[in-house]
């Protein structure tokens, strides 16, 4: 990223629009950041409701009481959580709250719920630990990883070559980015193509700004007009201008999407890229390189896979379709062996989009 930072000083990058503030862009902060997402909607959070049907068949809960899934502690894992981290009893965890449902704030406007929080919420009871949750926004979470302010990130992170450089991690759902536009709009996105000369709004640093720059990269190859690439200062800001028609489409964690299209009457998802593009990644919980924690997390969620408890926390939230059979640790001594070639693109096969 600090190659795309130097070409944005240099003007080099075409038909970029800069709205409102934008979001860091530090190498580490490229993922499938929630916050850099539009999140908002009508209902549920947004509107005060403690709960919101889907018409997906999910009823969000959106209240602090969130009754959440727990998991039994096993006494062997929590053996091996290391010293340093389980001296506290506790389990202290940073999500950036931003974005519905994975991680976002309750009807109140304070409490941090979403599927984040609740995977974390298993690996803490498995762990026998107390789940210490802290809110910070997406540009910080490295540097607090490093400093020991936070021992695990449970916030929608996606692997990267970035990344594996200063953590490791334990995979627990896999990494889409979902197009979505207008009710009305005829766009199907698979790919560069389909994207030209439209207005695209994205979060700044994020995998899928990546993603379209890359594309643009490929239009321009092509003599073919890029996209433009739109950013703006909040979530509500980006939704806003989607729905107004003063962008085309908005690229976002694929459980948003989904999520928008399933308690609003204006917009649909159009497209779906993997977060990892041009290759797969994963969605993980992210822990300080070499600490030791990221291989017991990894077991307590093939754990928690094993006695059901994961399933009914992605079935609660709408996203059994981006559940993994197994988690696995993944560091720099193995990363290169995790890549899986093409990313799948298209649109998704369930009913969430048509």
């Amino acid at each position: 990223m600090a190659l795309l930072s130097r070409q944005r000083r240099n003007g080099a990058l075409p038909a970029v629009v800069l709205v409102g503030t934008l979001l860091g862009t530090a190498a580490l902060s490229a993922c499938s950041d929630p916050g850099a997402a539009a999140s908002g909607g009508p209902t549920g959070a947004a509107s005060g409701a403690a709960t919101t049907a889907a018409r997906n068949g999910v009823v969000y809960n959106t209240s602090p009481d969130q009754q959440r899934i727990r998991a039994e502690k096993d006494a062997g894992l929590a053996a091996k959580v290391p010293a340093l981290i389980g001296k506290d009893g506790k389990l202290t965890v940073a999500t950036t709250a931003g974005s519905i449902p994975l991680s976002f704030h309750a009807t109140d406007d304070k409490t941090p719920i979403g599927s984040e929080l609740d995977i974390a919420q298993l690996v803490a009871d498995k762990l026998g630990l107390e789940l210490d949750i802290q809110v910070t926004s997406w540009e910080n979470w490295p540097l607090k990883t490093q400093s020991g302010d936070f021992e695990a990130v449970f916030s929608n992170v996606g692997i990267n070559k970035d990344r594996v450089k200063l953590f490791d991690f334990a995979s627990y759902r896999a990494a889409y980015m979902g197009f979505e536009a207008k009710k009305s709009a005829s766009y199907n996105i698979r790919g560069a193509d389909d994207i030209s000369g439209l207005k695209v709004s994205v979060g700044s640093g994020t995998n899928q700004e990546k993603i379209l720059l890359a594309w643009n990269k490929e239009l321009e190859a092509k003599g073919k007009e890029p996209a433009t690439l739109q950013y703006y200062s909040s979530d509500a800001d980006t939704i806003l201008a989607l729905s107004s028609g003063r962008t085309d489409l908005n690229i976002a964690p694929y459980p948003s999407t989904v999520y928008r299209e399933n308690t609003r009457d204006d917009l649909k998802i159009v497209g779906k890229v993997n977060a990892g593009w041009p290759s797969e990644t994963l969605v993980a919980a992210t822990t300080l390189k070499g600490n030791g924690l990221a291989p017991v997390i990894t077991e307590a969620l093939n754990s928690a896979i094993k006695d059901g408890s994961y399933a009914k926390v992605l079935d609660r939230w709408g996203l059994s379709e981006e559940a993994l059979p197994e988690s696995k640790t993944v560091t720099e001594a193995n990363f290169a062996s995790t890549q899986t070639g093409a990313a799948q693109t298209g649109t998704t096969q369930t009913g969430a989009a048509k």
